[in-house]
C-alpha cells in the first residue's frame, strides 16, 4: 500500500522535476511546500479522476440512503465517521444529513469539493459549541439564540 502524500519542499520540483514526479510512483500525492504561499498538491491524473469518481459514489450512495427509510442505519454509522457528530441535538443531524447530500451532489457536479469541506467544518463548530455547557448556555441565553443584529462595521480610510 502506498503512503498518501510525502512532503517535498517546491524549489525540489523546480530543480529536479523528473525525479521528484518519479515519487509519485510510490505515493499518491507530493504535498509542495512553499515559504510564502499555500502549499500546494501535486498528483497523477489518473489519481484526481480515481478519487473523484469514489466521491461521486459516495455522494449518490449518501443520497439514496438518506431518501430512503435506511436512514436509521446512516444516523447510526455517522459517528464512525464523523465522531463529533454525536454532540449535536437529533435534529441538527438530519438537517447536517440533508445537507450534506445536497452539497456533495453540487460539488461531484462542478468537481469542486471545498464546499464539502466548508459544510463539514461549520458543522462541526456547532458541535464544539454543543460540547461546551458555558459557550452554549452563552450563546443561547436569548429567548430564540439570537444576540441581535450586529451593526454595520465602520469604514475607515
Amino acid at each position: 500500500m502506498t503512503m498518501a502524500y510525502e512532503d517535498v519542499p517546491f524549489s525540489e520540483l523546480l530543480h529536479h522535476p523528473a525525479a521528484t514526479t518519479r515519487r509519485l510512483d510510490t505515493v499518491r500525492a507530493l504535498r509542495l511546500r512553499r515559504r510564502d504561499a499555500g502549499d500546494l498538491a501535486l498528483m497523477r491524473v489518473d489519481q484526481l479522476e480515481r478519487d473523484t469518481t469514489v466521491v461521486d459514489f459516495t455522494s449518490r450512495l449518501l443520497a439514496g440512503l438518506v431518501r430512503t427509510e435506511n436512514i436509521a442505519a446512516l444516523r447510526q454509522a455517522l459517528p464512525e465517521a464523523l465522531p463529533w457528530s454525536t454532540f449535536l441535538p437529533p435534529e441538527d443531524v438530519d438537517t447536517m444529513l440533508a445537507e450534506l447530500v445536497d452539497i456533495a451532489r453540487g460539488a461531484v457536479a462542478l468537481e469542486n469539493l471545498a464546499p464539502i469541506a466548508l459544510l463539514l467544518a461549520q458543522w462541526r463548530h456547532s458541535a464544539e459549541i454543543y460540547a461546551d455547557p458555558a459557550l452554549l448556555a452563552l450563546l443561547t441565553r436569548e429567548p430564540d439564540g439570537d444576540l441581535g443584529p450586529a451593526p454595520m462595521p465602520r469604514i475607515t480610510e
